[in-house]
């Protein structure tokens, strides 16, 4: 991987994270474009510049996660710290699914262009679907966040978008906006630094490690944090303004764009 196609993927990545399109997809097609054809090094790269993004949200709500941290080990129980477990619970289905089957994951990320392409139209027709939400003010209770949880682990596929599976699930269920975009960007802390972690750790037992250039990788990330800074504000200011159904029509258009493309190769 060339810096210039590290740097374009990192941007990809920190773009599509936080909008309701799947950056696990367009990586999946970046990839593909670009004939990458090192899976190990590629689902590195994936892991590498998710952490970037990891930091993007970090960033973004700083304050928030300052508030849960600090509220969480006074071991008191309000509003923070019910908000902090539910957090966790929503974790435990993409953990679970990643530690029992974490090669076949890894698996996933090998150029299935078609594939990517049938999960955005998923997406699709998730994001559609939130035209027909209810119009209620609930909040997210433990059932909830674990079926959301869920919606995040169906976002390990390329193509259905984490973002957009989470966000639609909340609204599903009443789930107030502007309370279902900080759950949802918030819930994806735990998996991404767990996956972080777990690679880290593979990394530095295995001799055969990644055989990436290491700039590149740094190039990667840093464009994938600064893109992903943008993207999440931006996101943010489309969910409690706006529709996120509208993003439907980008991905049904990409995802037939990538079937097509990928039957005639």
């Amino acid at each position: 991987m060339s810096w210039l196609e590290a740097f374009i993927l990192g941007l990809l990545q920190g773009l599509t994270e936080f909008l309701p399109v799947s950056s696990s997809g367009h990586l999946e097609l970046g990839g593909a474009l670009f004939g990458l054809e090192d899976p190990h090094d590629f689902f590195t790269f994936n892991i590498i510049v998710h952490g970037a993004t990891f930091l993007s949200v970090v960033v973004v709500f700083w304050r928030d996660i300052y508030s849960l941290i600090i509220n969480f080990f006074r071991f008191k129980w309000n509003a923070e710290m019910k908000f902090a477990l539910l957090l966790v619970a929503s974790a435990v289905p993409t953990g679970i699914v990643g530690l029992l089957f974490e090669e076949q994951i890894e698996n996933i990320f090998e150029g299935r262009v078609v594939f990517v392409g049938f999960m955005l139209l998923v997406t699709a027709t998730l994001l559609f679907l939130t035209r027909f939400t209810p119009k209620n003010n609930k909040e997210v209770t433990l059932k909830i966040a674990l079926i959301i949880g869920v919606a995040q682990t169906l976002a390990i596929l390329p193509g259905i978008s984490r973002s957009g599976a989470t966000i639609s699930t909340a609204l599903f269920f009443g789930i107030e906006r502007g309370k279902a975009i900080r759950f949802s960007f918030l819930m994806v802390l735990i998996p991404i630094f767990g996956a972080n972690f777990l690679k880290i750790l593979r990394m530095s037992d295995s001799a055969g490690g990644a055989t990436m250039d290491a700039t590149a990788m740094i190039i990667g990330a840093v464009s994938a944090f600064i893109a992903g800074v943008i993207a999440c504000r931006w996101m943010l200011q489309i969910v409690r303004k706006g529709n996120i159904s509208y993003f439907s029509i980008y991905c049904v258009i990409i995802g037939l764009t990538a079937i097509i493309a990928g039957s005639l190769i």
